[in-house]
């Protein structure tokens, strides 16, 4: 998507996706009764990607999705469409939107990162429904390339996690234009005082690009209205 905008891309991972450290024990578990169940939550891509042939196999239970890009992921493995997704794309509304839609008590699997928080499945007990969260993956850090970063103009956070191996690679410094793809991304990022110059209005792929051309727009017309160096005039910005 930024490449095709004229961008030079450089894809830093800054974390890996592993296996659970039981090697996916206990997800594998709670698959192989996944007819027991009466919703699949998925929360990101990874964790899709690792029940979504499960529940190609199991078509009475409903899917459900964090937001879009996983919910293609988990549609595509599963042969099938998402049965929700909520409009804005955070545990919280899916939370919400889930609440809206099952109006008596359900069985649910929710397969999730180990580090991911707990909020999501708090909300949906206190609703009155049955959740089995079980971790499908873990994420570790992967120390980035410290040239490349040097070079950059602008960053691009698509995880907490990978601001938290950032910081732990290379400090809280960044390039002026850093935009994170989330609330949750933007508040590690604040606790490990790293400054962001933007947050996507829309928590995907698509808003986070949206949010980057919009920070280096603004970037270029401050660049135009500044005065000559040397002249005693300031601009504001």
């Amino acid at each position: 998507m930024l490449a095709a905008r004229g961008a030079v891309v450089v894809h830093m991972p800054l974390i890996r996706v592993i296996d659970p450290a039981d090697d996916g024990r206990a997800l594998r578990a709670e698959l192989d009764r996944l007819d027991e169940y009466d919703w699949l939550i998925v929360t990101s891509a990874p964790g899709a990607e690792r029940v979504a042939h499960d529940a190609s196999q199991v078509r009475t239970v409903k899917l459900a999705a964090v937001g879009t890009a996983t919910a293609r992921v988990l549609a595509a493995g599963a042969g099938r469409p998402v049965d929700l997704v909520p409009d804005v794309q955070l545990a919280a509304s899916l939370a919400a939107a889930f609440i809206r839609v099952a109006t008596s008590p359900q069985r649910i699997l929710l397969a999730l990162a180990d580090r991911a928080a707990g909020a999501l499945a708090d909300a949906l007990r206190s609703a009155g429904h049955r959740v089995t969260d079980v971790v499908a993956y873990r994420t570790i850090s992967q120390a980035p390339d410290r040239a490349a970063i040097e070079q950059a103009d602008a960053v691009l956070f698509a995880s907490g996690s990978a601001v938290e191996s950032w910081v732990a690679a290379v400090g809280p410094a960044c390039p002026v234009v850093a935009v994170a793809i989330g609330p949750s991304t933007a508040a590690v990022a604040e606790r490990l005082g790293l400054k962001l110059s933007g947050v996507a209005t829309d928590h995907s792929l698509d808003g986070l690009v949206t949010e980057l051309e919009r920070q280096l727009a603004d970037l270029v017309d401050a660049r135009l209205v500044a005065p000559p160096a040397g002249d005693g005039s300031t601009a504001d910005m």
